[in-house]
């Protein structure tokens, strides 16, 4: 049975933000790691349209940007939008039933899946979905976005802490 995890980067006060995030190179090798270890991905609309970045080679990408694309095309991927009509390469659009399809792959898949997305994570949250938080402190503060919690705290308990390169905290929550 697979483990949902939602994960994000994000500032002291809690807003998730790619642009306003820097990721060093410890950091990113953590990222590549992951996604290569993942048995697949759910996402948000919004945060698949980010991600597709990586669909397609950039002449200025470095030898870890290359890995990290690779690494991202190669696991499945689940979209949740009913707006999209399609999606890329190695993705299937989930528009009706989410409970049924993100749950049916939690049971059919092994390892982590990894969700993308606050928002999506609120909507997997209120089902009962999401097995894990991991939480991704930069010390940066935004005072302004979108909150890694899109909605109430779901009730929580602290099951790790660990650090990441020279400036980021990784806090590891559970469901209480």
């Amino acid at each position: 049975m697979a483990k949902l995890v939602f994960g994000m980067n994000q500032s002291l006060d809690g807003y998730v933000d790619h642009m306003a995030m820097q990721v060093g190179p410890t950091l990113f090798r953590h990222w590549i790691e992951h996604v290569r270890d993942l048995a697949g991905s759910v996402y948000g609309r919004r945060m698949y349209e980010v991600m597709r970045y990586w669909d397609e080679d950039s002449p200025e990408w470095n030898a870890e940007q290359r890995e990290f694309a690779a690494a991202w095309r190669r696991q499945p991927k689940w979209v949740v939008s009913r707006s999209l009509k399609s999606v890329g390469p190695n993705a299937t659009l989930v528009a009706d039933d989410i409970e049924a399809v993100i749950g049916g792959l939690k049971t059919r898949l092994a390892g982590e899946i990894a969700v993308s997305g606050p928002e999506l994570a609120r909507s997997l949250t209120d089902l009962g979905l999401v097995d894990e938080y991991r939480l991704y402190f930069h010390p940066v503060v935004l005072g302004r976005g979108k909150p890694f919690f899109a909605g109430p705290r779901p009730p929580l308990r602290l099951a790790a802490s660990d650090r990441i390169g020279e400036d980021v905290i990784r806090l590891t929550y559970v469901p209480a």
